[in-house]
């Protein structure tokens, strides 16, 4: 029950571990509760209902509840696409240069169909990895 009850205070203070802490912690602490309540078990049937909880819950609730609970924060999008950065360099359609953003080295593509003046600062269209997808046109194209 200690075990779970760490787990369970880990996830919920100081790590995200994607609430999958929780579910170990809360299984854990189950299976204290059913030992406390008198349902006595040998040590191997003790561990096993526990993996059966751990994983069944983990299975069956997990994504619903992380997503819940800390998937729709407020001011928060998946991705980068329509952030703007700033070309280091002259680009060419379809050329392929690099850049600084958010701290990291990130290859840029010109997607567009015009060149990209150095200096300009542009629409990231998409990402795939550490590639960005640029475009000075108005409508860029993928």
């Amino acid at each position: 029950m200690i075990l779970g009850a760490v787990l369970f205070g880990a996830e919920m203070l100081a790590v995200d571990a994607q609430f999958y802490l929780v579910f170990i912690g809360l299984s854990a602490a189950l299976v204290g509760v059913l030992a406390l309540l008198g349902l006595t078990a040998p040590e191997w049937l003790q561990w096993l209902i526990f993996a059966g909880l751990a994983l069944g819950s983990m299975f069956t609730f997990r994504r619903k509840l992380y997503e819940k609970i800390r998937g729709n924060v407020p001011g928060f999008k998946e991705g980068i696409a329509g952030e703007y950065i700033v070309i280091d360099t002259d680009l060419a359609v379809g050329a392929q240069g690099r850049t600084q953003f958010r701290g990291t080295d990130w290859t840029v593509v010109n997607s567009g169909g015009t060149t990209i003046a150095a200096g300009s600062r542009v629409p990231v269209t998409r990402n795939e990895g550490l590639t960005l997808y640029v475009s000075a046109d108005p409508s860029p194209t993928p």
